[in-house]
């Protein structure tokens, strides 16, 4: 099976993740088949734009359990997508948790359908949103972002877009995406790649500052014996050893 399925119509790169007997789990496999066809984006001049969207009824469950990615490797990953000197637009019309809102925080633009919801469930299995926060605290409300963190809640496309994880939705979201994708092909290579260093300027400065620590801080949680408990409780579809 192809990781990364890949499309291409008049300037615009749609890279759709491919796992969906895996919920689009981030594996290390994924996350660099993603940085691949990424880098083949970048290098391509006939590429305005690229649209990151998803197979299945999720766009990212969040890190493969069973073969999770170097939390490195993600964040590189996540400053890839960010440093592009291209538009990303995040297409969801499914489900997102966990490390998969990280890949939303980094794109530019996204836009959601009716059916996605989303959770930063990482406290329910003994971690932390430590890497994710990377381009995401930059951008979410603040108080929205200490809710959702510390509850582990699900919310919906209305939600997302009220705290900025989201930046529209609609019932049909090809339809949402059309005039942006659109605009997107009528605008100069040259300026777009200048237009995203400035929006993004906050959001590098904080990979520049917290990328080590965050990095360091997600390990050191992943080989926690709550993390250890929290993980397997989840496979075995328990409530772990903490839960009231």
């Amino acid at each position: 099976m192809t990781l990364i399925e890949t499309y291409h119509e008049r300037g615009v790169r749609t890279l759709a993740l491919n796992r969906p007997d895996r919920r689009n789990a981030l594996s290390a496999p994924l996350v660099q088949a993603l940085a691949a066809a990424l880098d083949e984006a970048a290098a391509d001049a006939g590429v305005r734009a690229v649209v990151l969207t998803h197979t299945g009824s999720t766009f990212s469950a969040g890190a493969d359990l069973k073969e999770p990615p170097d939390p490195e490797a993600f964040v590189a990953l996540l400053r890839q997508i960010v440093e592009l000197p291209k538009p990303v637009v995040a297409r969801v019309t499914g489900h997102v948790r966990a490390g998969g809102l990280g890949l939303l925080g980094a794109c530019d633009i996204a836009a959601s359908g009716p059916a996605a919801t989303f959770a930063f469930t990482e406290v329910r299995i003994g971690v932390a949103p430590a890497v994710i926060s990377l381009p995401l605290l930059p951008r979410v409300d603040p108080r929205a972002a200490g809710r959702y963190y510390l509850t582990g809640e699900r919310f919906d496309a209305a939600e997302a877009v009220r705290i900025g994880l989201v930046t529209l939705a609609g019932d049909d979201v090809d339809a949402a995406l059309a005039p942006v994708v659109e605009g997107l092909r009528k605008a100069a290579p040259g300026a777009l790649a200048e237009t995203k260093k400035l929006l993004t300027a906050k959001v590098r400065s904080t990979f520049d500052r917290d990328a080590r620590a965050l990095t360091d801080l997600s390990a050191r949680l992943f080989a926690s014996a709550d993390a250890r408990e929290g993980m397997t409780a989840f496979i075995e579809r328990r409530d772990p050893a903490w839960a009231w």
